[in-house]
C-alpha cells in the first residue's frame, strides 16, 4: 500500500489559513458520458474519489486520471494534473503504470456509475419480464415433469437464498463520493465488497441487487402458481407426493 496517496495539511491560496483538505472537498465537476446531449447530467468527484482512483486497485497513472476527468489532451497536461493534484497534497508520479485492467466502468466517475446503478435498478423492478419468462419455463416443466410439491420447496428455498445475498450486499458500506458510512459488516467481508466498488465505482453492489431482485420476482410469480395448485401441501406431503417423471404422474393418477 506503500503507492497510496495521502492527504496532508497544506498552505496556500487555495486554501486560506493552511486548513486540513477533507475528502469530502469538491476537486472539480465533469460531465456525463451516459447523458443524452440534450440532458448532459454533470457530477462532482471529491477529493476522495480522486484519491481512491490513485490508490490500489487501480492506481490510474496521469493519462487515465485525465481521460476519467474529461481534462483536454495537451503538451504539459500531465504536469498540470500533478501540480493541481500536488496543492491538495496528492502526489502522482511521473511515469506511474496503472495496476488494473481498464474497463467502461474504468471511465465512470462515481456519481455517474451510481447513477447508472440506480437506473438499472429502476429498469429491473418495472420492466423485467418476470411473469412472461414463468409461464415460458412453467410450460417446459410440466410437459417435462408435471407440476411438484417438491418445485415449491425448491423456489423457497432458492429465493430465501437470493434474498439473504441481497440483504448482505445492502449491507455494504464502501466509500463512495463525499460519503464515508460506518462499518456494518465485519471487517473480512467489508474489505473484499470495497474492493468491488472501488474497481466497479460504486456500480457493483447495486446492480447484483438489482438482477437479485428481477430473480426474486421471477420466483414469485412461480411459487404464486405453485400455490394456488398446492394451496395446502406441507413440506412432508410434498415428500410423499413427490412426482419425478411424466411416468410417475400417470401412476399415481391411476392410484385415484
Amino acid at each position: 500500500m506503500s503507492d497510496l496517496p495521502l492527504l496532508k495539511s497544506i498552505k496556500g491560496k487555495d486554501h486560506p489559513g493552511g486548513a486540513m483538505v477533507s475528502p469530502a472537498d469538491v476537486f472539480c465537476s465533469v460531465p456525463g458520458r451516459l447523458s443524452l446531449l440534450s440532458s448532459t447530467s454533470k457530477y462532482k468527484v471529491t477529493v476522495g474519489e480522486v484519491q481512491r482512483r490513485l490508490s490500489p486497485p487501480e492506481c490510474l497513472n496521469a493519462s487515465l486520471l485525465g481521460g476519467v476527468l474529461r481534462r483536454a489532451k495537451s503538451k504539459n497536461g500531465g504536469r498540470i494534473l500533478r501540480e493541481k493534484l500536488e496543492k491538495i497534497g496528492l502526489n502522482l508520479p511521473a511515469g506511474r503504470r496503472k495496476a488494473a485492467n481498464v474497463t467502461l466502468l474504468t471511465s465512470l466517475v462515481e456519481g455517474e456509475a451510481i447513477h447508472l446503478a440506480r437506473d438499472f435498478g429502476y429498469v429491473c423492478e418495472t420492466e423485467f419480464p418476470a411473469r412472461q419468462l414463468f409461464f415460458q419455463v412453467a410450460e417446459y416443466l410440466i410437459r417435462q415433469h408435471g407440476e411438484t410439491p417438491r418445485r415449491k420447496e425448491l423456489l423457497q428455498a432458492t429465493k430465501q437464498v437470493t434474498k439473504e445475498l441481497m440483504d448482505l450486499l445492502n449491507q455494504d458500506r464502501s466509500p463512495l463520493c463525499n460519503t464515508r458510512p460506518q462499518i456494518l459488516l465485519d471487517p473480512s467481508i467489508q474489505r473484499h465488497l470495497t474492493h468491488f466498488s472501488l474497481i466497479s465505482h460504486g456500480f457493483g453492489s447495486p446492480a447484483i441487487v438489482a438482477a437479485l431482485t428481477a430473480i426474486q420476482n421471477f420466483l414469485s410469480e412461480s411459487i404464486k402458481h405453485l400455490e394456488k395448485v398446492f394451496p395446502n401441501q406441507n413440506s412432508s406431503q410434498g415428500q410423499s407426493m413427490l412426482v419425478t417423471s411424466t411416468l410417475d404422474k400417470a401412476k399415481l393418477e391411476d392410484k385415484k
